[in-house]
């Protein structure tokens, strides 16, 4: 059997499931492929039947909506010669279909219990050809580009006569659901002369035109509806949007469902219980509320996402070493779908190895991956940081981990405090003090690894990250000679314009580095670019034009202030692509950033290479 070999096109050898949808007995989700030869991503609706394992499948459509009734199946396709998105009804037996509308902009739809009403939530602009104009903030935003005065808007469809029963607008990121023939609508509360975004929402009961408002400045939102009860996730009132969201369900009385320690990620109604998604130490659980919260589905993996019905959850389930398969819930765990399974097959992969270390006050989790070795062979290591700082490492699957780890360095990653899945505590430690007591968990995490692996080679060490991570590894080559390599992506170099700049600057920055940004000296002594005299490996830039999250100032105000100090720098600047353009731009895109992200490790960290002579490496590649 030939085996297969990781490089920088590899990704595309697998199949990516997302969106699970079940009702009954009928599955639907969304299997992804990228086709490398045409740069772009084919996207394949799947309808699977639990009872005879039968698979039928509708091309370049996403967005699978099984109706209540489980007669039909809503989905999109996107229009290229209009710019607009279709939305489609079939019928679940026969997968005959109609175009029920079109529209230019779709965020979500959903099906009313008669089964023959949709929700349809969308956007409008100004699409002015010439400028856009803006009276709010933020003017724009990752993945979702300049406002140019978007709102909200809300259709009901009606799919026999296909004609709009009901339409209505709302500010910008206002979101909604049935709640039996009512629609339940969370808008951003204002303060002031700014929203109070990710903090604070007034939640409305929309019907035939009139409104009642439920709820006024708080801090959780309507994710779910029986048609009875609504499910919030959130909090009564946040402090800090840094802080766990909760859930709560609301029948007339506000009731707790589950109140920690953990974050939660997901929820859904079924049945008048709650099933919901927490991230657990490295871990993502699936949990029941059925008047008490336990873990029902457990283990080393990460749910991305999933649906339930009568008991029923459908689950896609990655590990460390495997992409997202999709898996059955009803009392046990199968799985449903080996898509990757034969590519695995013939891919060597490395598992975690998980450690724990005591850093200043606390107990921190890391985890590496010890490649294929000699037993007097030392091996170069790779410092991974995640984003966030609210996110988080264990196991899940990270393409780029397994790539290098096949090509003989060990791989390091640690949670440190301000990463999510673990309690409310240690995710608010980094607020105002990023930087500080994070790197040194970081530090000591590196420390405790080569304590562990004396094969490790302390002398040849790289670090890299995105977004959080990226402006850890600007941070580490600042603070720390041990690093001889970084790879920072879409990271900040400078919380001051990050603030002013960033689509969520004004709200989170705020947070993690502090109030009062044009006086509070943290916005200077937490930025990297002032101790840019201290860098002394080489470093290479790679950033996003369109990224609004850390935009491109970032890395290039770095990049031209090292440049002028004589140390050696590179910046890769990609033209399209948002903040996560890592597993989110186009294919040739992500295959072009893993052969530059190879090649710089390996000509400064193995080769002791002066210089990165992109064209040959790309021509070579």
């Amino acid at each position: 059997m030939s085996n297969i070999e990781w490089d920088e096109k590899t990704f595309s050898r697998f199949a990516y499931l997302g969106d699970p949808r079940v009702r009954g007995s009928s599955v639907a989700y969304v299997l992804t492929k990228a086709n490398l030869q045409e740069d772009k991503y084919e996207s394949t609706v799947v309808v699977e039947d639990l009872e005879t394992g039968a698979r039928r499948f509708i091309e370049n459509a996403s967005m699978p909506r099984i109706s209540p009734d489980g007669k039909k199946l809503a989905f999109t396709r996107p229009n290229g010669e209009k710019k607009a998105t279709e939305i489609w009804v079939a019928d679940v037996q026969t997968l005959s279909a109609k175009r029920v509308l079109t529209i230019k902009n779709v965020r979500s739809v959903e099906w009313n219990d008669d089964s023959r009403r949709l929700l349809v939530v969308g956007f409008k602009r100004r699409d002015d050809e010439d400028f856009v104009f803006d009276d709010d903030v933020p003017v724009w935003f990752d993945s979702m580009g300049f406002f140019d005065g978007e709102k909200t808007t809300f259709w009901v469809l009606d799919t026999e006569s296909e004609e709009i029963l009901e339409q209505f607008e709302k500010p910008r990121f206002s979101s909604g659901i049935w709640h039996g023939d009512s629609i339940v609508v969370n808008v951003p509360h204002r303060e002031g002369s700014k929203p109070a975004l990710f903090k604070f929402w007034d939640i409305y009961l929309w019907k035939d035109g009139s409104e009642e408002k439920l709820f006024e400045r708080v801090s959780f939102e309507a994710i779910d509806s029986d048609g009875e009860r609504i499910l919030l996730r959130g909090k009564g009132e946040k402090r800090f949007i840094s802080e766990h969201g909760w859930l709560y369900i609301y029948d007339g009385e506000l009731r707790p469902v589950y109140e920690g320690p953990l974050d939660v990620y997901d929820a859904k109604l079924d049945g008048g219980k709650v099933y919901f998604l927490t991230p657990d130490a490295g871990r993502v659980n699936l949990w029941l509320w059925d008047g008490k919260a336990e873990r029902i589905v457990a283990g080393d993996h990460w749910v991305y996402g999933f649906d339930v019905h009568d008991g029923r959850a459908v689950l896609l389930i990655a590990t460390a070493t495997r992409v997202a398969e999709l898996y059955l819930y009803d009392g046990e765990l199968k799985q449903l779908t080996d898509y990757n399974g034969p590519i695995f097959a013939r891919l060597r992969t490395f598992e975690p190895r998980h450690f724990r270390f005591k850093s200043k006050d606390l107990e921190i989790d890391g985890w590496y991956i010890k490649p294929e070795l000699k037993d007097d062979e030392k091996a170069p290591v790779i410092v991974f940081v995640h984003g966030g700082p609210k996110g988080m490492y264990g196991h899940r699957f990270v393409y780029e981990m397994q790539l290098m780890a096949s090509r003989g360095y060990y791989i390091v990653f640690v949670n440190p405090r301000g990463s999510d899945g673990y309690d409310e505590d240690f995710a608010l430690r980094v607020l105002e003090r990023t930087g500080l007591e994070d790197f040194e968990d970081i530090m000591a995490g590196i420390e405790e690894f080569f304590r562990l692996e004396p094969q490790a080679d302390r002398e040849r060490v790289g670090i890299t990250g995105i977004s959080y991570g990226g402006y850890m590894t600007n941070w580490a080559l600042t603070q720390s000679d041990l690093f001889k390599a970084g790879i920072s992506e879409n990271g900040i170099s400078y919380w001051l314009t990050s603030y002013a700049f960033s689509d969520i600057g004004l709200w989170y920055d705020l947070e993690v580095i502090g109030p009062n940004p044009l006086e509070n000296e943290n916005y200077r002594k937490l930025s990297p670019l002032f101790h840019a005299e201290n860098v002394k490996a080489p470093i290479l830039l790679i950033h996003s034009l369109e990224d609004y999250r850390c935009p491109l100032d970032q890395s290039l105000m770095f990049y031209n202030v090292l440049k002028d100090m004589g140390k050696e720098a590179y910046i890769a600047v990609f033209r399209r692509g948002p903040h996560g353009h890592s597993v989110r731009g186009s294919p040739r895109h992500r295959a072009k950033r893993y052969r530059l992200f190879i090649e710089f490790f390996e000509r400064k960290l193995r080769k002791y290479e002066e210089g990165f002579d992109v064209e040959k490496i790309l021509k070579e590649g």
